[in-house]
Parts: C-alpha cells; structure tokens; sequence
C-alpha cells in the first residue's frame, strides 16, 4: 500500500507548480502566512481531486445530482483517499436544527420513548417536533410564536380618540379606526391605560352580536364590532406576509414580538408527546439538561430494554463532552453556536465512525477555543490518525503545531509572494528553521509592562443574558480591552449581547460572513470601485457605468466574469479563460480608455499597494491605507473575494470599519484565520485605533492579544451553567498573579 499521497506540479490560485509527499496515517499540519497558500494545497487541490474521484465511481444517474468539481490545476495527484471535510462554514442556521438534530442523539432520545415511554405518544415520530404527528399545534414546532407587541401597537396614556391606537391602519380618523371610536361599548374619550378589564377585553375581542356605525365614501352603515387583536391577527398574521407590498410587510413587522409559545411553553411539542415520561421526566426536559447532566441521568436507566438506548445515547454525549462542549444542551439551535463550537460538533459526528483509511481534513479546527480548550481538542485529532486515518490540518496555533508527525509550511509570503513550500519536518525542526513560523515558534510572549490609563468608563449593570449571573462590568474608555474565558463563559453574552445592547452605538466587527460572489473583489467590497469608475468617466469624458464589469462596459461572451465555466452534464465542469477579453472582463473599446497610460483592467491588475501610488484623490487613497494598515496590500483590487481566505475574509471586513474617532470598537475575536506574524500587524493596528482616539473592546483566545491589552476581563470559571461570573478585572501583569483563572494559567505558562 501506497505510504504517501503525492501531489505533482500543483497551481491551484497563487501555488507555484508545489510538489509534495503527504505521509498517510500521520497527522500533517500546513502552516504558513494567511495567504501564503495553505488552503490552496488542502482544500483546492487535494480535498476536491479525492471528492471528485469518489464522484466518480457512481453511476452517471447519481452523479449527476451529486455536488460537480471540476479539476484542480495539477499535473498529478496520485494515492489519494476519500476525503472528509471539516471546514469553517456555519453549521446550519434554521431554527429546526439543533444540537440534538445535528449530532442524531435527539433520534435516540425519541426512539427511547416511543418504546420504554409511559403513556406512549406512538412511534418514534410522535416525539419529533420536525413531524406534524408530534410537533406543537401552536408554534409548529419552532418553540416560538409572533404576536401583535401590544406595548408599542396601544399608548396606554392615550384615548382612542387621541391616538391611543399607534398602528396607521387602525387609527383614529381612518374607517377602521372608527370601529374604536364610535362603539358604544366605550369611552373613546378615557385613556387606555384606565379601562377595566372588561373594557378592555371588549376593546381587543369584542363581544357576541356587537354592532357599530361607521362611515366612508359610500354613506354610514352598520356592520358587526371585530376586536383590535381579532382584526389585528385576521388581516396581518393569519395571511401569508408575502402577498402584501414591501411597505406593508415592513410596517406590520415593526408590531410585532416574538416570544416563547405559550401552547408548548418552548418545548416545540404537542401535549401527547410531552405528556410521556421515562424515569419521570418529558423528552423536553433531557433536551433541556446541560449535557453532563443528561448523561447522568441516562445513566441511571437500568430497565434492560431501555438500558442499551439510553447507553448509546450516552456514548454520544461523552464525546460531546470530552471535547469541552458539555455545557450545551440538545435544545439549543445551532445557529446560536459560535464558530469553534460548530466545528467541534462537526467532528463529533466522526468520532463514532469505524472507518479507517479515510482522509480527515480540518480548516483551523483551534478557532474560537481557548487554551485550555486546544489540548481537548489535539486529542480528538490523535485519536482520528491513531484509528488508521490520515489528518490534515491547516493551522495557526502552537500547540496544534506541536502534535503533528509532519509539518508543511507555506511561503515565504502571502498573496503573489507565496504559493512555495518553504519547509517539511517535525515540529521541532519547524521551530529552528528560518521561515515566518519558525521564527514566531521561538518567540517567547511578553506582557505589556506599562498599559494605557482609561479616560473613563462604559457600564454593563446586572445583566442576566443567558449564563451570565448578575454581571455589573466597566469597560475602560480610550484603551484596548480583552475579554477572556473558557469556551461557553459567557464572553459573546457579555459583549456582543449586553454591552453593544448597552452601548448601541458601538462599531462591530463580528464573524459573521463576508457576502461574496464571483463578481466581488476588494475593490468593490471596501468601496473604492465607485471612485475609480468616477476618475475613469471624468478622465475619458465617457460614462462611468463603462468602467463597470457589471455594467455596460462588461465583455459580452463572459458578461464581464473574465472565465467562463462550462457545464458538461454528466462530466466534470470546466473553467477556461475568456478568449475575447483575454481574462480582463471588459470589452475592447473600454480596454483603450487610458487615464495615466493605465487601462481600467490594468488598475485591477494593481495591488492595493500600488494604487495608493497611482490615486491622488482622497477618498480612494482612504480606503486604500484601511487595505494596507489590516496588511492586504499585496491583494489585487479585481481579486474575486471568493479565492481569499478566511484570514484574508476578516481583515478585509475589519477594513471597511477603520478611520473613525472617538468610536467604541467591538471585534469577535480578529485573530481567526490568522498567522502568528499577521497577529502583530493586528496588534500595531489596535493600538493605531486606540491612540486615534477610539475605545476599543475585544473578545479572544490569543495569547498574544492578551498579554498586550491594557486591560482584562476575564469570564468563567467553566462553561454554560459553570461560567458567567467574572474571574478577574485588572492588567496583563496583574492577571499573571490570579490564581482561580485558566487564562492566567496558560498566560503564565507562555510567558515563562
């Protein structure tokens, strides 16, 4: 058997025709500058050749409705093995996807009350709240429903003839209005906030037989009295929202509230399901349970029929919490996961499989753990090679590099200055070698020895979100703030939820996705195109919209993308280079339009680098700079924003938030996607907002982040339940001193 997957002449977007030995059965790590290659090799080259090989055994039925991927660019990719992907991508976010969905515990569950449940509900399906026969009548299993905010849609401090009714349709002066004002039934004359409880259950549901006038273009009439809330529902919320025009669906939105369903009280299921009980508890009650306490009570199961369900059950959640995930319970969505917690649930799923001979590959599986978190994690990837698989990781962090049987790094830039491999070996020899990582590994953390005094504070008083406890927090003003803690501490309840709730005016930087498209490049995503079109139109005397790829000046066979990918049915799809415009997008009569000797391809040719040395208008030289201070000088500005990556995504987002004075920045940990080299040109870029002027809050793991804040706030001691308490508040130096902190623990140990 073949002892290696080799790859020949690779040159997937920047490589330069790389060759590799990728040993099997090891665990390999790639590393190298956000940039510089990495997903180019792992996911571009080899992952796609192994996934459309595999397609490639199925008859032509199947593969025809199967994902198509067409051929890397390589001369030859030889000895490969199906391939698992484990990327950053969300894990679903519709609210009928949860934990217990997502890892198939939840099925367990309902297969062991559909038959060791009493009074049974019937088969497993009735227990599901994605099934009619077991979903809530009332939410239709969503857990949720929207009604009417009477709170904002009635002013209680106002008479129905003054206004008390809010919503337009409704109000007074307007036909429907009149149904409020002119029943005898009320006082249109006595504010709302004084009826009775009878007046008021008239006011919104009426009465039996209740009559009133009113008038129109036609004359005055009788008709039958329908209550507020009863109109309200009929005419808003029982009809499909879709049918109506923007306006009035934007309107009706703006009073409405969703709230727990008040048929299942959030438990998404019908009465027959929830009324079943396995050693005295509901199917929303272990649903409900933190994960460590479900697998005692699964645990505790001894009936012999039941005792096998419940073991399998629990085995799932072992794994759940071996890789420091159990504090979460099977009820929560997963579209309320972070990013590290999504990816680890991921894995999860294969831990169980008794495959062996796969290819396990991981994009930045580290994301979003914090240090004490990572060696959880470096477990589950031996425990992956050590079954007979081979694991390939693209990675930034240490202590991942640290376990691998074989690094690749990648190099010895980013962008056009990388795409080489500039070292294989054993971490250790990594770690002397003469390469971007080699020297960030023999580089020891220091903690800022003299921090910024605050010219002020930001309060978070006794905010309860989610796991937090009573939390009261000042954020110091005008200096760089870490917030810290263990996965599930509460860190994201505490700033993106209470503080920017708090603060709403705050600028947040979150890891939400960058929007993309094959037509988006940097270009276009910091706003820069506008000005460039602008100079070409005034230069050329021409209209701008020439000077668009999107627009009329785009080439005609391939509508101005440059490529034009070809879809061959039953075969691999095929992307060849536009033979008219030669790859630059535009037709040949823009082409010719000149400003400086520069044609307007030739300007996305640029890197942001080099465009700051050919614009002199202001507006674009800004947003340039933002390029070049988040370190993305080197990228193209007609670079398709689809083929950066995911360090790359970050930066430039944060990009487009830069340049404001006296702001309070919010960023969700920046460090993802990024080098340890890339980390310093973050850290010299927060400390240019700070002494701009701006406050600046920010959540993360880094190690390095930490030791150079001029103040912490550290959350814990555990997560979910065990979390939501703050450990500790003061400086880096001070932090080293804490004794009840596993981020000062770790910090301690990087900077011996």
């Amino acid at each position: 058997m073949p002892e290696y997957i080799t790859v020949t002449g690779a040159r997937e977007n920047n490589l330069r025709d790389v060759t590799l030995r990728i040993p099997k059965g090891r665990l390999t790590v790639f590393t190298g500058l956000s940039g510089s290659g990495k997903s180019s090799v792992v996911f571009n080259t080899i992952a796609v050749e192994s996934q459309r090989q595999l397609n490639e055994t199925f008859t032509w039925f199947v593969r025809n409705r199967l994902p198509k991927y067409e051929r890397p660019h390589a001369d030859a990719i030889e000895d490969l093995s199906p391939a698992i992907v484990v990327d950053q991508r969300p894990v679903g976010g519709h609210s009928r996807s949860t934990v217990g969905t997502m890892t198939d515990i939840q099925s367990v569950l309902r297969v062991l009350f559909s038959r060791h449940g009493a009074p049974s509900a019937g088969p497993a399906s009735a227990y599901s709240f994605n099934d009619p026969s077991g979903m809530c009548p009332g939410c239709d299993g969503l857990g949720r429903a929207v009604g009417p905010d009477w709170d904002r849609l009635l002013d209680p401090g106002r008479s129905l003839a003054d206004g008390a009714i809010v919503f337009p349709p409704f109000a007074a002066g307007t036909w429907q209005g009149q149904a409020y004002t002119n029943t005898p039934e009320l006082d249109p004359h006595k504010p709302v906030g004084e009826f009775t409880d009878a007046e008021r259950e008239f006011l919104m549901r009426g009465a039996p037989g209740s009559k009133v006038e009113v008038t129109g273009s036609g004359g005055t009439w009788s008709t039958d009295y329908e209550g507020l809330a009863d109109r309200f529902e009929r005419l808003y919320l029982k009809r499909d929202l879709s049918g109506m025009s923007q306006k009035t669906r934007d309107l009706v939105r703006r009073f409405l509230v969703e709230d727990t369903c008040p048929v299942c009280h959030g438990a998404r299921l019908n009465a027959a399901a929830l009324a079943t009980r396995v050693a005295g508890l509901s199917i929303a009650d272990y649903a409900r349970m933190q994960v460590t306490d479900l697998i005692g009570v699964l645990n505790e199961i001894d009936d012999p029929q039941a005792r096998p369900i419940a073991s399998a059950a629990v085995t799932a959640l072992e794994r759940i919490d071996a890789i420091g995930l159990g504090y979460l319970s099977l009820d929560r969505e997963t579209s309320t996961l972070s990013g590290g917690e999504g990816q680890r649930l991921k894995t999860v799923r294969h831990l169980g499989s008794s495959l062996t001979g796969m290819t396990y590959i991981f994009d930045e599986p580290s994301v979003g753990l914090h240090p004490r978190d990572v060696g959880r994690l470096g477990d589950l990837l031996l425990r992956l090679r050590d079954k007979g698989n081979t694991v390939l990781v693209v990675e930034h962090d240490r202590d991942v590099i640290a376990l691998a049987d074989h690094v690749v790094d990648m190099g010895p830039g980013a962008g056009a200055d990388g795409g080489l491999v500039v070292f294989e070996g054993t971490p250790v020899e990594l770690a002397a070698a003469d390469t971007a990582t080699g020297r960030c590994l023999r580089r020891r953390t220091a903690v800022k020895a003299q921090p910024r005094r605050p010219a002020g504070g930001l309060w978070v008083k006794g905010t309860d979100l989610h796991n937090l406890r009573d939390v009261t927090v000042e954020f110091p003003t005008g200096v760089l703030t870490v917030v810290t803690g263990v996965a599930g501490s509460g860190k994201s309840s505490l700033v993106s939820g209470a503080f920017v709730a708090a603060h709403p005016r705050a600028v947040v930087v979150d890891q939400s996705a960058v929007g993309i498209s094959g037509r988006s490049t940097p270009a276009t995503y910091v706003g820069v195109m506008d000005t460039v079109r602008k100079v070409f139109a005034r230069e050329t005397g021409t209209d701008a919209g020439l000077f668009s790829f999107n627009s009329s000046g785009a080439c005609g066979t391939c509508q101005g993308r440059g490529i034009i990918h070809t879809d061959l049915a039953f075969m691999d799809p095929v992307t060849t280079t536009c033979h008219d415009c030669e790859g630059r997008r535009f037709r040949e009569e823009v082409l010719r339009l000149t400003v400086d000797g520069r044609s307007i391809a030739d300007v996305l040719d640029m890197t942001a680098d080099q465009a700051l040395g050919f614009f002199t208008e202001p507006g674009a030289r800004r947003r340039l700079r933002a390029l070049r201070d988040v370190g993305l000088t080197y990228l193209t500005l007609g670079q398709p924003l689809s083929t950066l990556s995911g360090g790359e995504r970050q930066r430039i987002k944060l990009a487009t938030r830069l340049h404001m004075r006296g702001a309070v920045y919010v960023l969700d940990e920046p460090t993802t996607g990024l080098h340890m080299a890339d980390v310093e040109g973050l850290l010299a870029l927060l400390d240019r907002l700070v002494d701009g002027g701006n406050t600046v809050v920010v959540v993360e793991h880094n190690l390095e982040v930490v030791a150079h804040a001029d103040w912490i706030v550290d959350l814990g001691p555990g997560g979910g339940r065990d979390g939501g308490r703050v450990m500790f508040e003061g400086t880096p130096e001070q932090l080293l001193g804490a004794r009840d902190s596993y981020t000062a623990e770790h910090l301690r140990q990087a900077t011996a």
